[in-house]
């Protein structure tokens, strides 16, 4: 991007293009600062920041850096690095780096955060800056961090006890920085549903206390045993939990056999408290958070929706000019700009992008149009040129003759591609069988020639660059996949010849093998319909997943403190007689110890995150419980009913109401009316390719740069570029989020105020 600041004029500069009409629009009145300006405020819209930046050359200069990829890298590094550094802090996972090395490198993770902090507060107006709850957010965290990193460090050298406990800040870092936005807009989301919530929840847990009150009635005074010998349904506190463990089914049936042995009529209560807060409850728990999230993830896109049209007026005040009757940009300043905010994008993408904005071929565009263009440039383009295969201009008598394309023809055809569905087939049955015997090892050499040559072959029918795009995920795991199986494969037959056998490598060769099957689901279409929409949510499927390692990590950092070195784990072969009891006579007869949980233990953040895992699986978690519970004390229940009402009934059920939502977008709703428009743009200048000309099973088709591309065809044969719409497919998070609520949303829902250029950005807050 051109430096910011400088006043000269970019006339010299810009792009000299003529207008669809013929007239060349001056660009002289418009300054270098007014194309950097703008082209801020269209980048912040077509992603969504809703910074409130100085307007000021200086203060745009350093928001353009602050906003850099190679900035935001290197902000998420520190990130990883400080979050990591648990994994070398007591309890440790790798215990040999010292206390002081582990402040050291905190140390600068601060001091990272303080500079993104600080060039942040360069960007925005002072005021602005105390105004923004996230800032001060991250002020607290770092000084708390730093606060309990000196009286750690100074404790520890005294040889005093001490506790991190700053370390549950950390990942509230990942939250309320400026990148944070999708994991803020998650959390928010959750704090606007939780009150509806709350209500479904404390009728629930009435529901259970009513059943543990009846319980005790019935079952209190009846004298009755666990298969432990322990006294069944006496003490109110612990029949509420065993009902609440019973409403995850992971009790199920063993709390009720005492009594059902008693008898048959006791089943009853048990079956009415299952429906009742198992099957209802729980469904309406889901309902009311789907209903809930949804509407206020509504409302949180209309407002971005709305944010990014204003960002977008303001560009437009910046760049309109006296063309036609009505204030609008020229062709000229659209280059310009485009050239800016997209630097890399091919000069026949931005003519398209031109005619889909300036539909009736004036030269210019009005405020609505131009209002667009963020959501144009978030629709994923596929860009083909056109090339012929290198043997065709190193060989062409070769690979013109007529075996040549009698060759092409058959790989071409659909039963090509069922002969090689039939041969992964045969190969999953042989997998099966036992690798020992001579014939079936024989045979994985046969299989794997047959896997080479498909790849060969396709590679001499399509053109290799196009055949190993950056889209092209069937093609690129075929070979990737076959390549490491032949290394591996002759890895283990060159150990095997000089007498020596490597598990390790068996092991990577039967996946591998077994990867293989994977093939098969490009070529059923249904399937493969599924698999490219689980794709294409991904990005927002990892929102999730950030949201999770944040909770995680918290009651990661807690269980640590609370529970380390409480239970301890022995090598399967190890003859130590605590081994029985997982080094805590506590836990000698317990359910826990007989089941050997001992790895599922505190005493790292790998072993708590595994753990944490497991209990949101819920299987067994009454189990993994009451280890805890035993060796501590009974209210350490709270944590892990704590956990699980966070993750398992909150958080889970707003990923599956977010995934629901997004999978039917995807999987279902048609194209919007900008994809509309700009597909039939395309077929309307005759620059279209089609997905289903003969060719490899993709996920998506050709997609490259016009810059690194080989020579292209002659005119003649096809037009030298060519484009597709991707699918449905967005570059960002935001972009799905605004698809999925596009019905409620208008293109009018503009304020008067808007048109003011002096409005301000919202800025969200935080956690």
């Amino acid at each position: 991007m051109p430096s910011i600041g400088e006043t000269e004029k970019v006339g010299s500069e810009a792009l000299e293009d003529q207008g669809v009409n013929g007239n060349t629009t001056d660009v002289s009145s418009k300054t270098k600062d007014d194309f950097d300006l703008a082209a801020a405020y269209v980048s912040d819209a077509q992603y969504n920041r809703n910074t409130f930046f100085d307007t000021s050359p200086q203060a745009v200069r350093l928001y353009q850096l602050y906003n850099h990829r190679g900035m935001k890298i290197f902000i998420y590094l520190f990130i990883i690095v400080d979050l990591g550094l648990a994994v070398f802090e007591e309890p440790a996972l790798i215990p040999e780096m010292p206390i002081w090395a582990t402040s050291v490198v905190e140390l600068i993770c601060l001091i990272a955060f303080t500079a993104r902090l600080i060039h942040y507060a360069k960007v925005i107006p002072h005021d602005k800056f105390w105004l923004d709850p996230k800032n001060i957010f991250i002020i607290v965290i770092i000084s708390l961090s730093l606060i309990d990193m000196i009286t750690y460090v100074g404790l520890k050298t005294a040889g005093h006890f001490a506790v991190r406990w700053s370390r549950v800040l950390r990942p509230l870092l990942l939250v309320n920085i400026t990148e944070g936005r999708q994991l803020r807009r998650a959390f928010r989301s959750i704090r606007n549903a939780l009150p509806q919530i709350l209500y479904v929840f404390f009728l629930f847990m009435f529901s259970v206390l009513m059943f543990s009150l009846m319980a005790l009635k019935l079952f209190g005074k009846r004298r009755l045993e666990t298969v432990e010998g322990t006294q069944y349904f006496t003490n109110f506190l612990e029949i509420v939990f065993e009902l609440y463990v019973l409403v995850t089914t992971a009790n199920s049936p063993d709390v009720m056999m005492p009594a059902y042995n008693h008898s048959s009529f006791f089943a009853v209560f048990f079956i009415v408290y299952i429906l009742i807060n198992t099957y209802i409850f729980m469904s309406v728990f889901l309902a009311v958070v789907y209903n809930n999230y949804k509407k206020y993830l509504k409302e949180e896109v209309r407002q971005l929706v709305k944010a990014k049209r204003r960002k977008m007026l303001r560009a437009f005040s910046v760049l309109q000019s006296g063309v036609g009757q009505e204030p609008a940009v020229s062709k000229t300043h659209w280059n310009q700009l485009m050239c800016l905010v997209q630097p890399g994008i091919s000069s026949g993408h931005r003519e398209l992008l031109w005619s889909v904005s300036d539909d009736g071929k004036k030269g210019y565009i009005g405020k609505m149009a131009f209002v667009q263009l963020p959501d144009l440039l978030n629709i994923q383009v596929i860009t083909m040129k056109s090339r012929p295969h290198p043997l065709k201009t190193w060989l062409p008598g070769v690979y013109n003759s007529t075996g040549s394309r009698l060759v092409r023809r058959v790989v071409q055809h659909r039963v090509f591609v069922y002969i090689y569905d039939l041969i992964i087939l045969v190969n999953a049955v042989f997998i099966g069988l036992d690798e020992e015997n001579p014939l079936i090892s024989n045979a994985e050499w046969v299989f794997l020639a047959l896997y080479l040559l498909e790849i060969l072959l396709k590679l001499y029918t399509w053109e290799p660059r196009a055949f190993f795009s950056k889209n092209q995920f069937w093609n690129w795991f075929d070979t990737v996949i076959i390549i490491a199986a032949l290394i591996a494969t002759i890895a283990n037959w060159a150990l095997k010849s000089s007498g020596y056998t490597s598990r390790q490598i068996l092991d990577i060769v039967f996946i591998l093998r077994v990867f293989r099957l994977i093939r098969v689901v490009d070529s059923i279409k249904r399937f493969r319909a599924i698999i490219n929409t689980l794709i294409k949510i991904w990005p927002t499927i990892l929102t999730f997943g950030q949201l999770i390692l944040v909770v995680y990590y918290i009651f990661a950092m807690v269980g640590m403190e609370l529970f380390k070195n409480k239970v301890h784990f022995y090598a399967p072969d190890s003859t130590d007689p605590d081994k029985e009891y997982c080094g805590n006579p506590l836990l000698k007869g317990t359910t826990f110890a007989k089941n050997n949980y001992c790895k599922n233990n505190f005493n790292d953040v790998a072993s708590s995150f595994i753990l944490l895992l497991e209990l949101t699986v819920v299987n067994q978690w009454h189990v993994l419980a009451s280890g805890f519970t035993t060796v501590t004390h009974v209210s350490a229940r709270i944590f892990f009913v704590l956990f699980h009402i966070v993750v398992v009934i909150i958080i889970i059920n707003i990923f599956v109401a977010f995934v629901l939502e997004a999978f039917f977008v995807e999987y279902t709703v048609d194209k919007s009316d900008l994809q509309t428009s700009l597909e039939k743009k395309i077929e309307e200048l005759e620059l279209n390719f089609s997905l289903d000309e003969p060719g490899p099973n993709l996920v998506e088709a050709i997609e490259t740069n016009d810059d690194d591309l080989g020579p292209s065809q002659t005119p003649k044969e096809k037009p030298s570029l060519m484009f597709k719409i991707a699918s449905r497919r967005y570059k960002t998070v935001d972009g799905l989020l605004q698809r999925m609520f596009e019905a409620d949303l208008s293109l009018d829902d503009v304020d008067e105020d808007d048109e003011n250029p002096t409005f301000s950005n919202p800025v969200f807050g935080s956690v």
